[in-house]
């Protein structure tokens, strides 16, 4: 199983997946974490970029994605061997970021056709006043009016797919069982 977790800058991710990873590991699964960018070559370079100015305008914007695209291509192999060795798969963000963050996301769907799709998509909405306190500042991308806009289209992405939205506005512990609670089902134990 492949399950991503979305949500914009400061929703909490990051920690979420490692009490994700926890309690799957209780629950006796093997469980391999990544995250986007990743630690390669693109993933460092695009880690770079990101805190660069102007990374929100439009050139710089497409370049990124075609640079996630490319780390992402990277990534495929080692999520395919993870879930053929029967290891549940969680990652913080999939070719969906790629998506929000875009003007014009309609070629990217092209540009992503040969990454896998996660069995499921988790995503962590926060309000963008409580995000940017989260925040470190370093990003372009973390200032108000540009995530206000990122959320909204994570909001209408999540409604024309099925994701499961998480009020992530929560103390930590209610947004990891509320997590629990959709996985549950799904992994066919540990409640």
């Amino acid at each position: 199983m492949y399950i991503c977790l979305e949500g914009i800058d400061g929703s909490g991710k990051s920690t979420q997946i490692l009490l994700l990873e926890e309690w799957l590991n209780k629950c006796g699964f093997e469980v391999m974490r990544v995250f986007e960018p990743t630690d390669s070559d693109i993933g460092r370079l695009i880690r770079k970029m990101l805190r660069d100015p102007d990374a929100t305008g439009e050139n710089f914007q497409k370049t990124l994605a075609l640079l996630f695209a490319a780390d992402r291509m990277v990534l495929m192999d080692e999520i395919e061997a993870a879930e053929q060795s029967g290891k549940i798969v969680i990652s913080d963000r999939c070719f969906y970021s790629s998506i929000v963050y875009q003007n014009d996301p309609s070629w990217l769907y092209e540009l992503n056709k040969f990454v896998k799709i996660p069995d499921m998509v988790i995503l962590l909405d926060l309000d963008v006043e409580t995000a940017l306190k989260r925040c470190d500042g370093k990003d372009s991308f973390e200032n108000k009016a540009f995530l206000e806009k990122i959320r909204e289209r994570y909001l209408e992405l999540a409604r024309k797919n099925d994701f499961f939205v998480i009020n992530a506005n929560n103390g930590i512990n209610k947004i990891c069982e509320d997590i629990k609670k959709v996985i549950s089902p799904k992994i066919g134990r540990c409640i």
